[in-house]
C-alpha cells in the first residue's frame, strides 16, 4: 500500500498549507471566533419581519430604525474616564466672605429696630456724654445735683417700672407750677420708699421739671445709695436746705410721714400718720411758695407689711425690718415688688404768700403752721379715699 498523503487540517485539501506560515488559515479563524479574529464585524443576520398591523390601522411609511453598531471587543474598548468633581470657587473678602457694607447695613438695621429711627442722634449724644464725663466737663450744684446724669440714667432706669410694671396714671399735673419754687407734699407708703422714685419720674415726664426730694439722714449714710441720692438732687430733710432750694426756684418734694408711713402694717394702709411738727410748712411760709398736695394710691400693695423684727432692726441700725408674705421666705425673689396699679394725683396748690404777706413772723406762729399742716394732710387723705373708690382693682 502506498504511503498516504498527510493533509493538515484547515488546508481544504491543498497540501503545503498550514506549515511554516505565520498567518492563520481561514479555518482557524472560523474556529477561534470573532474575539480571536480581531474583526468587529458580525455575521449577517436576516432582517426581522415587522409586526402585523392591527385591524383598522393604516399602513404608513415604514419607520427606519437604526441598529446599534457593532460592539468593539473587550480588549479594544478603552475605559471611560471618571467625571471630574465639580468645584465651585467663591471669591472671599477679607471679612470671611461677608462684605463690610453688609455688616454695616445689618448693624444699622438692628440699631434702628431696638433704639428707634433716631438711634444715630442718640448714639452721638451718648458718646458726647461719655466724653464730658471722662474730661470732667460737667456741672453740679451746691447740693451735688447732676441733672444730666439724673435724666439720662437714673430716671431712665426707673421709667420702665413706672410705665410697664406699675402702669402709673398721673392726674392733675397742670397744678404743678411750670416755673418758680414750689413744695410737693405726698403721702408715704410701700415698706421700701419706691413711691418717691415713681413721683420723681412722673413729675419729670409730665412737666419736664426735676423734683428735688428731702430725704432722711439714713439715706445719706448708706455707701452707694447716699451718693446716688445726691446725684439725683436729694438733700437732707432740714429747714435750712429746704428753704435754700425753694428760694432759688426749685421744685422740692417732701414726705412728712417718714418711716412711720412706709413702715406701717398692711392693715393700716392708706391711713395717714402724723405729719411731724410741720417744718415743711414753715419753710414754705418763709419763702412764700405754694404747697401742692400729692396723693399716691398703689404703693401700699407692692410689699404688704405683715410683720416686723424690731430686735434685729435695732442691731442693724434700721428703723424696722419688714416681713412680707414673700420676704424673707423666698429670698431675693421676695424683693420683687408686686405689679399693683398706681394712681398719682396732684391737687390744687395751697398758697402760702397770703399768710405771710405783711407779716415776716408768720412762719414762727405755731398755730398757723399747725392749721396749714392739717389742711394739707386732710386734703391728701380725702383724695386717697376718692382714688381708692375710682380704682377698679389692686392689680387692674
Amino acid at each position: 500500500m502506498a504511503d498516504a498523503e498527510i493533509i493538515p487540517l484547515g488546508t481544504r485539501g491543498r497540501p503545503g498549507r498550514g506549515s511554516g506560515s505565520t498567518k492563520p488559515s481561514s479555518a482557524a479563524r472560523t474556529l477561534a471566533g470573532p474575539a480571536a479574529r480581531g474583526s468587529g464585524r458580525r455575521p449577517p443576520q436576516p432582517p426581522e419581519a415587522p409586526p402585523p398591523a392591527e385591524p383598522g390601522q393604516q399602513d404608513g411609511p415604514e419607520e427606519r430604525v437604526d441598529e446599534p453598531g457593532p460592539t468593539p471587543p473587550a480588549a479594544a474598548r478603552q475605559p471611560e474616564p471618571a467625571p471630574e468633581p465639580t468645584v465651585q470657587v467663591r471669591e472671599r473678602g477679607p471679612e470671611g466672605g461677608i462684605p463690610a457694607s453688609e455688616w454695616v447695613r445689618a448693624v444699622a438695621s438692628a440699631a434702628a429696630e431696638v433704639f428707634g429711627e433716631d438711634w444715630e442722634r442718640r448714639a452721638a449724644e451718648l458718646l458726647a456724654f461719655l466724653r464730658r464725663r471722662l474730661s470732667g466737663d460737667y456741672a453740679v450744684d451746691e447740693f451735688g445735683f447732676d441733672p444730666e446724669l439724673t435724666q439720662r440714667f437714673l430716671l431712665a432706669a426707673v421709667r420702665p417700672l413706672k410705665e410697664k410694671w406699675f402702669r402709673i396714671e398721673v392726674r392733675g399735673a397742670e397744678n404743678i407750677p411750670a416755673e418758680g419754687g414750689a413744695l410737693v407734699v405726698s403721702n408715704h407708703s410701700g415698706t421700701v420708699p419706691v413711691d418717691g422714685l415713681m413721683t420723681m419720674v412722673s413729675v419729670h415726664d409730665a412737666t419736664g421739671r426735676h423734683l428735688r426730694p428731702l430725704g432722711a439722714d439714713l439715706v445719706f449714710r448708706l455707701p452707694v445709695v447716699g451718693e446716688l441720692a445726691r446725684k439725683a438732687g436729694a438733700t437732707l430733710a432740714c429747714n435750712e436746705d429746704a428753704q435754700r432750694m425753694l428760694s432759688t426756684g426749685q421744685l422740692v418734694g417732701v414726705w412728712p410721714e417718714g418711716f412711720k408711713g412706709i413702715g406701717k402694717p398692711y392693715s393700716e394702709r392708706y391711713k395717714l400718720q402724723r405729719f411731724g411738727r410741720g417744718g415743711f410748712v414753715a419753710a414754705a411760709l418763709r419763702t412764700g411758695v405754694p404747697i401742692v398736695p400729692c396723693s399716691v394710691v398703689g404703693a401700699e400693695e407692692i410689699y404688704p407689711l405683715v410683720g416686723n423684727i424690731p430686735a434685729l432692726a435695732r442691731l442693724l441700725g434700721l428703723p424696722y425690718l419688714p416681713v412680707t408674705p414673700f420676704f424673707p421666705w423666698l429670698g431675693p425673689l421676695g424683693l420683687v415688688p408686686l405689679p399693683s396699679k398706681w394712681l398719682i394725683e396732684f391737687g390744687e396748690p395751697i398758697r402760702t404768700d397770703v399768710f405771710s404777706e405783711g407779716d415776716d413772723g408768720a412762719a414762727d406762729d405755731p398755730m398757723l403752721v399747725f392749721n396749714v399742716t392739717d389742711q394739707v394732710r386732710e386734703t391728701i387723705q380725702q383724695t386717697l379715699y376718692s382714688l381708692l373708690v375710682q380704682r377698679r382693682s389692686v392689680f387692674g
